[in-house]
């Protein structure tokens, strides 16, 4: 397995992650003393379904939806004073 140094993998790092993704993991060393291994995903899970309008069509908001309650708001409010 190849080793590099910070600096290598700083200076050639498109082409150690390509080499990755082509089956061939890398380690990065420091002062000779090895850190992290590279290596391509398998199987990477994929991102989660967007939801937004996942109802789109089964609820309807009535026309008076900004109103609804005021009669009942205002009962409380008068006898606040």
């Amino acid at each position: 397995m190849l080793t590099v140094n910070i600096h290598e993998a700083k200076t050639h790092l498109s082409r150690l992650v390509e080499q990755a993704v082509q089956g061939e993991p890398f380690v990065i060393a420091r002062a000779g003393k090895p850190l992290v291994m590279v290596s391509a995903l398998i199987d990477a899970p994929p991102s989660p379904a967007k939801r937004l309008g996942f109802m789109a069509g089964q609820i309807s908001v009535p026309d008076d939806f900004d109103r609804m309650g005021g009669l009942e708001i205002e009962q409380l409010f008068d006898g606040a004073a």
